[in-house]
């Protein structure tokens, strides 16, 4: 019996094992088929012509001017949309942690913010434009307000269109891209907050510091990997973007992931492999964004766990 029950332990300790590796069999699948795979082909793609013999040729498109621009774009799109959905995301996310609000609140604010930083692509642009765009409600409700001018006359000064504003411009492309960026920080940087210990901030307090002073040299320290990565991570979002932006401007602003789309989906005109060697330049940026995002997660969690 003292031999028997040894052997049987290990025998159902190897099933479940191998039963715990079955149910990693889809996720694997899924890397491989979706992931490995199309990266494989998007980097010998690359380096092939229409024939498919090995070529530099197509790695020539970065000298395009217009490759240069679409490029300079995509980041400063990014950067805007990081640099603004970052900071009204943190100031959400501090309000509903430790600023104040209401509970129900918060739950309002992270259940909001979970549905918009997944809510984009071509229903985003419809909303946008539905609401913003010349003939949209919000616009026409501006429009509609009128005030008595200085003779008698009525004055509608508040059509945004008159002043500039533009919804398939630059500026209303960055526009919609912040209705997903902002929820994605608050999301990301609401655990960092949470994770501030009481015990800090009862310690600056007890040795008379401010509160500009406890988070101008404890807090916002602490905060900083974990600012700097959730931005790097809002940063990854925007510039992988493709259907918000061609679905609301039509392809008129001139941003890497729409120039890829126009070389590889089909036209007479278009050539594929110059598309593979575009998006092999944004996989480059992109992994070293990821990388730069893991460094400071090991930061944050370093902290935390102390």
């Amino acid at each position: 019996m003292n031999v028997v029950l040894p052997i049987t332990l290990r025998s159902t300790e190897r099933r479940r094992l191998i039963w715990n590796w079955v149910g990693l069999l889809p996720f694997f699948a899924f890397i491989l088929f979706f992931f490995i795979i199309p990266s494989f082909n998007l980097f010998t793609g690359a380096f092939l012509n229409r024939s498919g013999a090995f070529t530099l040729e197509n790695v020539a498109v970065f000298r395009n001017p217009n490759v240069i621009r679409a490029y300079l774009t995509s980041l400063q799109v990014s950067f805007l949309t990081a640099a603004l959905g970052g900071a009204f995301g943190f100031f959400v996310a501090y309000s509903v942690t430790i600023g104040g609000a209401p509970r129900w609140m918060r739950s309002v604010i992270m259940t909001f913010s979970g549905l918009a930083a997944n809510f984009g692509g071509v229903p985003l642009a419809f909303a946008f434009i539905a609401t913003l765009g010349r003939t949209g409600f919000l616009t026409a409700l501006l429009k509609s307000i009128c005030l008595p001018g200085p003779q008698g006359e009525q004055v509608c000064p508040f059509n945004p269109y008159d002043y500039g504003f533009n919804l398939y411009s630059l500026g209303g492309l960055v526009l919609a891209y912040l209705y997903f960026q902002f929820p994605l920080m608050v999301l990301t940087i609401t655990p960092a907050i949470e994770g501030l210990r009481r015990e800090w901030r009862e310690a600056a307090d007890s040795l008379g510091a401010s509160g500009l002073q406890y988070w101008r040299d404890v807090a916002l320290p602490v905060l900083t990997p974990s600012i700097l990565g959730a931005a790097l991570l809002l940063f990854s979002n925007s510039f992988g973007a493709y259907a918000t932006a061609q679905a609301l401007t039509g392809g008129n602003i001139p941003l890497v992931t729409i120039f890829i789309g126009q070389q590889i989906r089909g036209d007479v005109l278009g050539n594929p492999h110059e598309g593979y060697a575009l998006a092999l330049g944004m996989v480059i940026i992109m992994a070293i964004t990821i990388a730069a995002y893991g460094v400071l997660q090991r930061q944050t969690s370093r902290w935390i766990r102390a």
